[in-house]
């Protein structure tokens, strides 16, 4: 897959103790990004606060704070040791890969389509730390095979950038390769979903046909509570083996 011995399958396996299947939607459990909240609501706050740009979305692992997941994601871009960089970079392409080999036409399904014609990434905050930060361009664009011959910079920040992390209509522009396209979406941590829903809102205001998402990891607090449970309750409750054939949004598997 790089320029290394490992294959997808050993490659995708190494953070396989950290990764969990998402939880189908149902009570206390976001519809639309998978995180889980009090019973009382509908959504999550995050997702209650913004519009859902998305026509669907498939988280691929919860990424618990500060856990072996959550360290990857981010040390794949911040670790000061170029060697650390790649090695979590190699890894994260594999689950990426292995993920959308088994399960991208279920996610096109359920956006509506049949296929995506175009593959884009979500961009950084500012036009400066885009440039800075290459590494899920060059994942989605170079190594991973399902996405590499689709993906193309169809998003940038805006300038002046917006730096808040909330959702903004004016955050990043897409260009007019969006247009009448069935795009999929991808980034590598969803928190809040801001940046998504973001990106999304650009693409559809140009004219995108189709907006579907996919992040690596569905960022988890677990010691988020409500009255009558907390995140971290609902979260030792899932399997704690990763299933490959489970996907995040067909839940007939």
């Amino acid at each position: 897959m790089t320029a290394t011995s490992l294959t997808v399958e050993e490659a995708s396996d190494a953070y396989a103790n950290a990764m969990r299947n998402p939880a189908a939607p149902r009570s206390g459990v976001c519809p639309i990004c998978r995180t889980f909240h009090a019973p009382d609501y509908e959504q999550c706050i995050a997702c209650s606060r913004q519009p859902n740009n998305l026509d669907a979305f498939a988280p691929i692992t919860y990424s618990v704070h500060a856990g072996q997941m959550h360290d990857a994601l981010r040390g794949y871009k911040d670790d000061p040791l170029p060697e650390v960089r790649g090695f979590h970079a190699v890894r994260l392409t594999a689950i990426l890969w292995r993920f959308l080999e088994g399960h991208e036409p279920c996610i096109a399904a359920a956006a509506g389509v049949d296929r995506f014609d175009l593959v884009t990434t979500v961009p950084s905050k500012s036009g400066e730390r885009d440039e800075q930060r290459t590494q899920l361009r060059k994942i989605v664009g170079e190594w991973c095979r399902p996405t590499a011959d689709r993906w193309q910079r169809i998003l940038r920040p805006a300038e002046p950038p917006v730096l808040e992390r909330s959702f903004s209509e004016a955050r990043y522009l897409a260009d007019g390769a969006a247009e009448g396209k069935q795009i999929l979406l991808i980034d590598d941590t969803w928190t809040t979903g801001g940046a998504m829903q973001s990106s999304a809102a650009a693409l559809r205001q140009a004219n995108a046909r189709t907006v579907a998402g996919v992040a690596i990891g569905r960022h988890l607090h677990l010691d988020f509570a409500w009255d009558s449970g907390s995140t971290d309750e609902d979260y030792r409750k899932l399997p704690r083996s990763f299933d490959w054939t489970a996907c995040a949004v067909d839940f007939r598997n």
